[in-house]
């Protein structure tokens, strides 16, 4: 049997989509989807694919690459994509040497990584590599038809008579000129506390934009703003998936001066009812385990917790002053 590892190239976004798959059954994706994803990543971030042959098939599958909200030059996130029914053969361990030789190119000081925690095979493969683990997130699941929705029916009403404070859809604000500035402020604003392991960065206008209202999974009548007056004071958006029937709860946020009035709860109610009226099973989404707040809203909802998603780093070398 012949193997070799090349770089990925764009006729291979198929066979890429089926490995994606097969390793992350439960997270499926389209070829539109990492199509549009790699047709619109900001252009200061480097990022190379490869894949490994078989005997001229392709079998699995590796990456490098930076991301505009966590930009540094010189980190680096990976991701291996090895099959269950190829695991066990070192084609992770090829897949992964030809990364770290590759990616020493660009004289990287660290790597980031991550697995689910029930991965025991991919946990086991980073602690041989000496990777640490720096946090864990809890991804939690709502099953939507299981959804009791009396207990709630008032809670938007008294947000507007209590706070003054309204929910509005992206799309019941278009006659707002200043609206996508007004969000990509307030998401950037509302973010700034979250619990993060490496310094976040912000997008350009247009980048944001483009990679969060360009992207197909966009949702205008599921991208919730909280308003008071005119002031946009929190977010919450859902993502829809072209793979399954399943819906993602991304960032919900509100600015600090807003907390405690019952906003994130309103807005993540929001989604639930979108769920409900669009006869959707299920709704996914992911916390930091020191986001007790957010983990707090999410069990009175009555999602439940799953195997929690680490990530991992290794450091290569100390940043020198001005990296």
């Amino acid at each position: 049997m012949k193997t070799i590892i090349r770089e990925f190239q764009s006729t291979d976004y198929e066979a890429f989509t089926e490995i994606h798959n097969a390793v992350y059954s439960e997270y499926s994706r389209t070829v539109d989807e990492i199509c549009f994803e790699d047709k619109t990543r900001d252009p200061k971030c480097l990022f190379k694919r490869f894949v490994l042959e078989r005997d001229n098939k392709i079998i699995a599958a590796a990456f490098y690459g930076q991301f505009t909200w966590m930009y540094h030059p010189k980190k680096f996130l990976f991701d291996l994509y090895v099959p269950p029914a190829f695991q066990g053969q070192g084609l992770g361990r090829a897949l992964y040497d030809h990364l770290y030789q590759a990616v020493h190119a660009h004289d990287p000081i660290r790597i980031i990584t991550r697995t689910r925690e029930d991965w025991n095979r991919a946990v086991r493969f980073l602690a041989d590599r000496q990777f640490e683990e720096t946090s864990r997130a809890w991804e939690s699941r709502l099953d939507v038809k299981a959804f009791d929705f009396s207990p709630y029916q008032g809670v938007w009403d008294c947000l507007k008579s209590e706070h003054g404070i309204v929910i509005k859809t992206f799309q019941e604000l278009e006659n707002d000129p200043e609206r996508n500035r007004k969000g990509y402020d307030l998401d950037w604003a509302a973010i700034q506390d979250m619990p993060m392991t490496e310094p976040i960065t912000r997008p350009s206008f247009e980048q944001y934009c483009q990679e969060r209202f360009g992207h197909p999974n966009f949702l205008p009548d599921a991208h919730f703003f909280a308003l008071h007056g005119d002031d946009y004071v929190g977010i919450s958006d859902i993502m829809s998936s072209q793979a399954n029937d399943e819906i993602i709860t991304g960032f919900t946020g509100v600015l600090p001066a807003y907390r405690g009035k019952g906003i994130a709860f309103a807005l993540k109610l929001r989604a639930v009812d979108y769920a409900i009226k669009q006869n959707k099973p299920l709704i996914k989404t992911w916390n930091d385990s020191a986001n007790r707040s957010m983990l707090g809203i999410n069990e009175r909802l009555g999602f439940v917790k799953q195997p929690a998603w680490i990530e991992f780093k290794k450091d290569l070398r100390e940043a020198r002053s001005g990296e």
